[in-house]
């Protein structure tokens, strides 16, 4: 998935029977004064910091996001590996699968190490995401990663010395909670 992918016939619909989200009207008082916000219940998530011990690398993905295409027309960010709270498992069993599914390192549950959990609170939304960390090695790989049910993952390896230059650097579409994560590992685990 490169800069250059074509996207065509991109259209804005009104949604209907919505499987992940769910907008809303809220209404309420605060200080006595009545409000109204505009609000998208969406599930809880899960994303993971791998760090690559050989390369000395990070290993984020590169997906499409058509609601970043709606404001810059590329649209292609570049994220922690993650993925929805949609079924009943674990946290660290819904990291493991992602981990695997995502970038094809398969990796155990005791190697998963919980960071913290935080709110992607923005304006209208607000899940709760759960971070976790694991290192991977070449040991580790099973497949080329990539994503499962038309997923268009791609795999993005980021060198240790680069990674503080891509992380000022506005260009390059990217999450929060990545941006957090890197400065994580960079206060608790280099030494």
């Amino acid at each position: 998935m490169k800069n250059n992918k074509v996207i065509n016939n991109f259209e804005i619909k009104k949604l209907i029977n919505p499987k992940y989200i769910k907008p809303l009207s809220v209404s309420y008082e605060e200080d006595g004064v009545k409000k109204t916000w505009e609000v998208v219940k969406s599930h809880d998530s899960v994303a993971i910091l791998l760090y690559h011990e050989e390369k000395n690398c990070f290993l984020f993905v590169k997906q499409f996001r058509p609601p970043v295409y709606l404001n810059n027309n590329n649209g292609i960010t570049v994220e922690l590996c993650a993925g929805l709270v949609d079924k009943s498992l674990d946290l660290i069993d819904i990291a493991r699968e992602e981990i695997e599914e995502e970038c094809g390192y398969k990796v155990e549950n005791k190697n998963i190490e919980r960071v913290t959990s935080f709110y992607t609170a923005v304006g209208f939304s607000g899940g709760c995401q759960t971070l976790f960390y694991s290192k991977i090695n070449e040991k580790m790989k099973i497949h080329e990663g990539g994503g499962i049910d038309n997923e268009m993952i791609e795999l993005f390896y980021l060198d240790i010395s680069e990674t503080k230059k891509f992380i000022l650097d506005e260009s390059i579409p990217k999450t929060p909670g990545l941006m957090y994560a890197v400065h994580w590992f960079f206060d608790n685990k280099i030494k």
